[in-house]
């Protein structure tokens, strides 16, 4: 969840890391700090500030110069924000610098034992039960002296280690928490995301769990913590520095919610198979006689990318007839659930990288379930340890709360379900429709984005709501679900989100005048059922908020949205209400690209 980013060549370091860590603090934005090195200067050189970078960055000297450094941006684990716990941690001869991604499990253990023995510990971080790890080992090596600390943790960790005695080297480890090495012309860099590279360079490197790598400004070498050389070939990155640039927006969520009809083409080029009504998904890596032997499909994946799952289990159930269900994989992986060996498992997780979708995955895997991935990374964990998979090509995503990568998704899943469908018994026919459907999205989104100033104004009015109430019935109730998330994430406005057909087994008790409630109302079979909710909430003097295909008689206000086929209403439907929640915030004077609390890659428990 948090940021790091190192460098080593000839250039001067820190504004090269600086630059780095602007562009990953949407991964972790309560403090930062940064240490650098050269071969004419004796000794290692910090900075560290609680806040944000520009804080960081005005208490950097003029005189801060070096060819190699390391530098993080934190989101708290262990211990409040504060100069003292910001990365990197420094042991007490000024040698040995660390920033960590990720938890020791075992560090109070640790720091007792260190501490009997002598060690002052500065900070209240499990990070700095690294460094004094570190300094203390005898090996010779910098490699070894890591190796020797890796192997007394436990828990996740992506780590860049600087040592004033090795300065011609950063050495990197990571386990569970993502490590990526940028190649450059003699210059090297490291960092927990591309974002931080694609400026500099488009070729990487992403190690795997247990594996570590040196880095000198003209070579690198990969190996495993045991020692045991691997095999790294660099790969080319698509995205491009630009894609990180707000283009003219005030914010990057309003910029990503503005890409969503050029990101919904983009998954769909290149797979729509007309000739025989289907789609082409050729790195699912299964056959059709192996699609036609699963029995369930499982869907996993935490927050948004969990409602994206609530959507696409619908739409399997719908098109394919195989029944499937969504379920968030911080439960999944705690429950011992029984592994069906028919039953596909499908992983959602934006980064490729959560944590708790990641360790579902490889718990699955060791119990031989089949799993394909739903990710936006190429090349990450989640991707490279599932059997197959489709990308949702969204491109990068830099603010905290999810939009255009949770509707590419919704489109994904439209796609695998559209497959599964027409290789048992979807009808050409329907085949045909849904994808008429998937073309008519871009196009739809467009207009539904026009609507954004009759959005702006219904969300100036609801942001003196204290509370918010969403419902909406199978169809409607994942749409509901996320559009509350959205709201909380982003205004910090508590909100809450039920299945319409429950209002009355409980959440009545709560509707009042103060209480707004937003109804997904698509205008499907169960149209008359959502406005009997309706008559419901305006029988108890409730406002609402209507998001229908057509006005709503018994709303105060409705947002209409274009009508595509049944089973697609779910992914236009979420789109006003990210503007909703947006324009709330907005009218709030909220952080809206980094809401407190939250990071955008959660690689911990």
């Amino acid at each position: 969840m948090c940021g790091i980013v190192g460098y080593i060549g000839k250039r001067d370091v820190a504004p090269l890391l600086l630059e780095g860590l602007q562009r990953l603090e949407y991964r972790g934005y309560d403090s930062a700090g940064i240490v650098v090195s050269s071969p004419k200067a004796a000794g290692l050189k910090m900075v560290k500030a609680k806040g944000r970078v520009r804080d960081l960055e005005a208490k950097v000297p003029a005189r801060f110069k070096g060819t190699t450094g390391i530098a993080h941006t934190r989101w708290a684990t262990h211990g409040a924000p504060s100069d003292v716990n910001a990365h990197p941690h420094m042991s007490a001869d000024l040698k040995v610098a660390v920033v960590h991604n990720g938890i020791i499990d075992n560090a109070s253990d640790l720091r007792r034992k260190l501490e009997a023995d002598g060690v002052e510990f500065l900070s209240e971080t499990d990070t700095e039960v690294l460094v004094h790890l570190i300094a203390r080992s005898q090996a010779e090596k910098l490699e070894d002296k890591v190796r020797d600390t890796l192997r007394v943790i436990e828990g996740t960790y992506g780590i860049a280690v600087m040592h004033a005695d090795f300065a011609d080297r950063i050495v990197v480890a990571r386990n569970g928490s993502p490590v990526v090495l940028g190649i450059g012309e003699k210059e090297m860099f490291v960092a927990s995301d591309i974002a931080a590279l694609v400026a500099h360079t488009r070729q990487i490197v992403t190690l795997d769990d247990g594996e570590m790598a040196t880095l000198k400004a003209d070579d690198f070498r990969t190996y495993t913590t045991e020692g045991t050389r691997t095999t790294a070939e660099p790969t080319t990155v698509e995205w491009e520095a630009a894609s990180y640039d707000m283009g003219g927006h005030d914010t990057y969520m309003h910029k990503e919610i503005h890409e969503q009809a050029d990101a919904v083409d983009r998954v769909l080029r290149g797979r729509i198979d007309d000739r025989f009504s289907t789609v082409h998904l050729g790195g699912l890596n299964l056959d059709a006689r192996e699609a036609r032997q699963i029995r369930r499909v499982k869907i996993l994946g935490c927050g948004t990318s969990y409602h994206a799952g609530m959507i696409g289990a619908q739409m399997i159930e719908e098109l394919a007839r195989i029944p499937a269900d969504a379920e968030p994989a911080s439960e999944f992986r705690y429950r011992n659930a029984v592994v069906d060996p028919d039953t596909l498992y499908i992983a959602v997780s934006q980064s490729g990288e959560t944590y708790d979708v990641l360790a579902a995955v490889q718990e699955l895997k060791r119990k031989g379930a089949r799993v394909l991935g739903v990710v936006n990374v190429v090349g990450s964990a989640i991707a490279r340890e599932a059997d197959g998979g489709i990308y949702v090509h969204a491109g990068p995503e830099v603010c905290v709360v999810s939009t255009k990568c949770f509707t590419n998704t919704t489109v994904a899943f439209a796609l695998l379900a559209l497959h599964l469908g027409r290789t048992r018994d979807l009808s050409v026919r329907d085949g045909k429709r849904i994808i008429e459907g998937l073309r008519k999205l871009p196009a739809q989104i467009t207009e539904m984005l026009e609507q954004e100033e009759h959005i702006k104004k219904l969300a100036e009015q609801y942001a003196e709501a204290r509370s918010m109430l969403f419902i909406g019935r199978v169809r409607g109730y994942p749409v509901a679900r996320e559009a509350s998330l959205k709201l909380k994430e982003v205004s910090y406005i508590h909100a809450e989100a039920y299945p319409a057909s429950e209002l009355k087994h409980g959440p009545l008790a709560l509707i009042e005048p103060a209480l707004p409630t937003v109804a997904i109302v698509p205008d499907d079979d169960l149209l008359e059922k959502n406005r009997a909710a309706l008559e419901e909430i305006k029988a108890r003097s409730g406002k609402i908020l209507a998001v229908a295909h057509q006005h709503q008689e018994k709303a105060d206000e409705t947002i209409v949205v274009p009508k595509n086929e049944d089973e697609l209403d779910p992914i236009l439907m979420g789109i006003p209400l990210q503007l909703l929640a947006y324009h709330t915030a907005l009218s709030l004077g909220r952080d809206i690209d980094k809401p407190r609390n939250l990071a955008k890659s959660v690689t911990v428990e």
